[in-house]
């Protein structure tokens, strides 16, 4: 039976990478991420597998990121018993990553559930606890970059670095007699894909002369400028200056791992050198600070990290909070302050509190950094959201909100373009994935125009969709009956996902405009009027 790949995550959408090789009787997965964004695609990260967990031979994580390894505690709480196998640099931040990502999960739904009770509604269960993501780090285990290792019997596969993160790699893998001419099959997963002259990784890298490669497109059809770090430094120490001008605080969204590293290190190198004045750097994550030791000991090992000291992260004016209580005390400070928390695309974490803190104030400024998925907080945001719901309060938004892409852990338009040209030549076919329709549908059509080599077969698979390898080109196989008859997402959700706008966040916003309304009313006579007329509707 020919190879197959299937698409579990990451089609069509940003976040929930993980895609199943079938081959030789064995199944693989590469990532096994969590979903991200709207309400719409974070109820999938609750749904059953679209397969048996407990039929996984090997799991292999490309990076760290919880939208790539988030779900390895469901996965083995489901009764997978096989390898986690990632790189040295991904293994010590999951150490970290994933039990932090349980206890978070326990926190939420432990505050739903309080909310559900009052309200008659069941009772929800957590997707997997801090307790359960310690029990699945017991079987990650690690291999180096660029060293061929075996998977499973016909299986083999090495790590090429990323450039993304630390630790972050692209995946190889080669079928014995995967082709229908008895050659080796020879796939490439990307990964998440990092950019030219990043603060803390060098440039990616990878193999030529593919049968199958799977792509990021996170930014397709969006160039971005080409900084050196010099320059970075200069672009980030005009926003700082113009924000603590204004008054305020200036509040960072950033991600705890390799964002805020990033962050402190340039933050570190401006203060030294007199670029901004040495003011409070609070950086409000018990994560990011653990995460921050381990960049440092991969520092002092030249482990695959570079920067321009040894000692990027030391600065007098910088203060780690760990506790509940040292995070409350932060909301005294009204400015002269910057606050940097996670997480980076505002939907959960210490961060919801320091935008309640500060939205509404005219003199504070929010610094969004990287890439907002559609349907989060963070892209309400950049899109010049008015006012926006936080734990339930509405929130208007006074705050100067400016917008940083210098700082992206992606590849730009014109960096994916590049770095595909050296994988060529790309033999069977070139699947998008990890992008949005717009990005994706950039990339593929500046690969079209390719003329020399020819532009491969290309596709853009939908969630959990399946195709055989085993011919000249990539083809989709028929979903199973079982699959037909509930998928994970009918057509209209599957719009709403991709579209980043669901029902949920049209609901937020009608409560806001209701909330509005009624308090422009002059008097209770025309509330009153108001409400009639909602309840006409409503049939009420």
């Amino acid at each position: 039976m020919s190879p197959s790949l299937s698409f579990h995550g990451a089609a069509g959408t940003v976040t929930g990478s993980c895609y199943r090789l079938e081959a030789g009787g064995r199944q693989l997965l590469v990532d096994c991420g969590m979903f991200q964004g709207d309400k719409t695609l974070k109820e999938l990260n609750y749904q059953p597998w679209p397969f048996d967990p407990r039929g996984i031979d090997a799991v292999l994580l490309t990076h760290a990121h919880i939208d790539h390894s988030g779900l390895v505690p469901k996965l083995v709480k489901a009764g997978y018993r096989g390898p986690v196998i990632a790189t040295e640099g991904s293994a010590d931040l999951l150490r970290w990553m994933l039990p932090d990502s349980g206890g978070i999960q326990e926190m939420e739904v432990e505050r739903l559930n309080r909310r559900n009770q009052r309200r008659g509604r069941g009772i929800v269960e957590p997707i997997y606890t801090g307790d359960d993501a310690r029990a699945a780090l017991q079987q990650i285990v690690t291999r180096d970059y660029e060293t061929w290792f075996e998977v499973s019997p016909g299986l083999r596969a090495r790590f090429w670095n990323a450039g993304h993160i630390l630790g972050s790699a692209s995946v190889e893998i080669e079928v014995a007699d995967g082709t229908a001419n008895g050659h080796p099959l020879r796939l490439l997963f990307s990964g998440d894909i990092g950019p030219e002259h990043k603060a803390l990784q060098h440039s990616p890298d990878g193999p030529r002369d593919l049968d199958i490669v799977v792509m990021e497109s996170t930014y397709g059809g969006r160039p971005r400028p080409k900084l050196d770090p010099l320059q970075r430094r200069a672009v980030l120490a005009g926003e700082v200056n113009a924000a603590l001008d204004a008054g305020g605080n200036l509040v960072i969204p950033a991600f705890a791992v390799e964002r805020t590293q990033e962050l402190l290190a340039d933050l570190a190198r401006l203060i030294a050198d007199g670029g901004i004045p040495r003011v409070p750097i609070f950086v409000d994550s018990p994560l990011a600070s653990h995460i921050t030791d381990v960049f440092a000991r991969h520092l002092q090992r030249d482990n695959g990290v570079r920067a321009s000291t040894k000692q990027p992260f030391a600065g007098g004016s910088l203060r780690f909070t760990r506790t509940v209580q040292e995070s409350m005390q932060i909301e005294q400070v009204t400015g002269g302050a910057i606050i940097i928390a996670a997480s980076g695309m505002c939907e959960a974490g210490r961060i919801r509190h320091h935008l309640k803190n500060n939205l509404w104030r005219p003199n504070a400024t929010v610094l969004l950094i990287g890439y907002m998925a559609p349907g989060t907080l963070g892209r309400l945001l950049e899109d010049g959201e008015r006012a926006v719901r936080i734990q339930g309060d509405e929130i208007s938004v006074r705050a100067r909100i400016r917008k940083l892409e210098i700082y992206s852990g992606h590849a730009d338009h014109d960096e994916l373009l590049d770095w595909l040209r050296d994988r060529g030549p790309v033999r069977h076919g070139l699947f998008f994935t990890h992008g949005d329709p717009d990005a994706v549908g950039a990339l593929r059509a500046a690969v079209a125009q390719w003329q020399e080599p020819p532009a491969p077969h290309m596709i853009v698979p939908r969630l959990d969709e399946r195709f055989s390898l085993g011919g000249a080109h990539p083809r989709l196989l028929k979903a199973t009956a079982a699959a037909k008859a509930a998928p994970r997402l009918d057509r209209y959700a599957r719009a709403e996902a991709l579209s980043g706008h669901d029902w949920h966040n049209d609901y937020a916003r009608l409560m806001l405009q209701v909330q509005q309304q009624l308090r422009a009313a002059k008097t209770d006579l025309e509330r009153r009027r108001l409400l009639k007329k909602m309840q006409r509707v409503l049939g009420r």
